[in-house]
């Protein structure tokens, strides 16, 4: 096994509900204090690291749009609740000894920096793990899409997404046992398959940038890191060819 890292700079995606445990609310410590752990194991490894984390375990814009909230309204709360997950997460990393920043898309200078990209890549080169909160900043978006864009804005050459399954199926592996599951697709086959594991806009930015999306089970001790050193671990979306 490979001690060298495949990647020297990172966009990790963590959701909302990852955050969770076995709350049904909030955040769990001790499930932080794990992630915190995991990425600083990686950070040891000399690999840069931005993070977007989602606010799903707060609150997600989408469902209380569907609720008959207005959309923007009910986005901008979830925007609040992504804040929320990266101060908590700053505070997680800090405890284990990692240098890290948070940097909002909204104006909430008491507890955050503003997004700006020279910015986020001088704290990245200076070895500070990157919180990147508040998804785009706009509504409409998702944090998977404030993902993507932020990948491409720090020149990240991979986006990991930590989920609670260990990859992209056919269909929800929790609900068809018969699910099928994939090592590898192009990001043409996943629009084709529609295949939900992350929205149309954030796969399309991926796809025109060729920046390469792994997606793998971050409940598995250890996973992280394995993704970063460049072992087969979950599923990986690429272009045809590569």
């Amino acid at each position: 096994m490979s001690t060298d890292p495949a990647y020297k700079r990172i966009l990790l995606k963590i959701s909302g509900e990852a955050l969770l445990g076995d709350k049904s609310y909030g955040v769990d410590p001790s499930v932080m204090y794990e992630i915190a752990k995991e990425i600083a194991s990686v950070q040891e490894l000399g690999v840069e690291i931005g993070l977007v984390v989602g606010g799903g375990n707060i609150f997600r814009g989408i469902s209380g749009a569907a609720k008959g909230m207005d959309r923007a309204s009910a986005d901008q709360m979830g925007m609040l609740a992504t804040v929320l997950n990266a101060l908590a997460l700053q505070d997680a990393l800090k405890r284990v000894n990692v240098p890290v920043r948070v940097l909002s898309a909204i104006e909430i200078g008491r507890v955050a920096e503003p997004f700006i990209r020279a910015r986020a890549l001088k704290h990245l080169e200076k070895g500070r793990v990157v919180i990147f909160a508040a998804g785009t900043g706009n509504p409409f978006f998702t944090t998977d899409t404030a993902a993507a864009l932020r990948a491409l804005e720090i020149n990240a050459q991979v986006l990991f997404k930590a989920t609670k399954v260990d990859g992209i199926y056919d269909s929800d592996p929790e609900k068809n046992p018969n699910a099928k599951k994939f090592d590898s697709l192009t990001y043409e086959e996943v629009i084709k398959r529609q295949l939900a594991f992350m929205d149309t806009a954030a796969i399309s930015l991926a796809m025109n940038a060729r920046l390469p999306v792994i997606v793998f089970n971050m409940k598995i001790k250890g996973n992280i890191k394995r993704a970063v050193l460049g072992e087969a671990v979950g599923s990986i979306v690429k272009g045809g060819g590569e």
